[in-house]
């Protein structure tokens, strides 16, 4: 299974989210440290799910960050995230 894909899936899983979009990066680090031949090594998600209401900016990284260990600690060499509340998004959740 390609990379992104589990990185959908397990968030899907732990967070339910409204809104989760995945992007490979890894070709604008060509070159660059932990990039790898193939690629999905680097990259960036913007995930809005209610899970995150009353969390801080950094209690949300954490989280995404503990849902995503087993990438983080393999072929995910850097992650970039955006992590919002449905409302902080402009959500309507219509």
């Amino acid at each position: 299974m390609a990379v992104a894909e589990t990185i959908r899936e397990k968030l899907a899983a732990a967070f339910s989210p409204a809104r989760l979009e995945v992007r490979d990066e890894s070709h604008l680090h060509k070159g660059h440290a932990g990039a790898r031949p193939g690629g999905e090594s680097h990259f960036r998600i913007l995930i809005v799910a209610d899970a995150f209401q009353g969390m801080s900016r950094l209690a949300r990284q954490r989280a995404v960050n503990a849902a995503l260990k087993d990438e983080l600690a393999g072929p995910v060499h850097a992650l970039a995230m955006t992590a919002l509340t449905p409302a902080e998004a402009g959500e309507t959740g219509q």
